[in-house]
């Protein structure tokens, strides 16, 4: 049943390059046996660098079962997820993932993600874009509301 999903995703991925939508990606969650969301990748479409099908098939899938964890769910990419994509396959507590071409590949077609692979374990302060943290007294204060609040959704 694997290889089905993922050939969804294939699917989605080509549809997405022949109409023009955005990018060669396409992405499937399937939970309980039922495809409870789909994308192909809309970064071009959307005019957000954050739309790839890996994330808007998240969001679907959130929608469509009303809670920002999914677990239960496995996700079927066209292509290996990018570590932002990675990311959010944790946030979201999504159990698996299967893909189909790797990072690898995606860079031979112009999609090279190593240098955020790259950036990664480097101190902020000397990544490629220096991230600088500036110490405040006032910087805390939000995490120990948080800490304090008795109503909050943990995630």
């Amino acid at each position: 049943m694997h290889e089905t999903y993922l050939k969804q995703a294939i699917a989605l991925a080509c549809e997405n390059v022949d109409s023009g939508a955005g990018g060669p990606y396409g992405a499937v969650i399937v939970k309980d046996g039922v495809v409870i969301a789909a994308s192909g990748n809309k970064v071009t479409q959307n005019m957000d660098p954050t739309a790839h099908a890996e994330i808007m098939a998240i969001r679907s899938a959130c929608q469509h079962s009303g809670s920002f964890k999914l677990q239960g769910c496995t996700l079927y990419s066209s292509c290996e997820p990018c570590p932002m994509c990675l990311g959010a396959i944790y946030w979201a507590r999504i159990d698996r993932v299967f893909f189909a071409c790797n990072r690898f590949d995606a860079a031979m077609a112009g999609f090279d993600d190593s240098f955020i692979y790259e950036q990664i374990p480097l101190d902020p302060s000397i990544r490629s874009i220096p991230m600088l943290n500036i110490d405040l007294e006032e910087a805390e204060t939000p995490f120990k509301l948080w800490n304090k609040a008795t109503d909050k959704i943990p995630y």
